[in-house]
């Protein structure tokens, strides 16, 4: 287990890739939405 400061830099590093993880969950997202879009549009 991390101890005093290590344990802050890696609560910090863990709230980065939740954010990371966040983010990127949406851009797939919007992305697939996008690529379906424009593939049932062009049936």
């Amino acid at each position: 287990m991390a101890s005093g400061n290590d344990m802050k830099a890696a609560n910090e590093t863990y709230e980065g890739f939740i954010g990371m993880v966040k983010w990127g969950s949406i851009a797939v997202a919007l992305i697939v939405i996008l690529v379906v879009g424009l593939i049932v549009s062009h049936k």
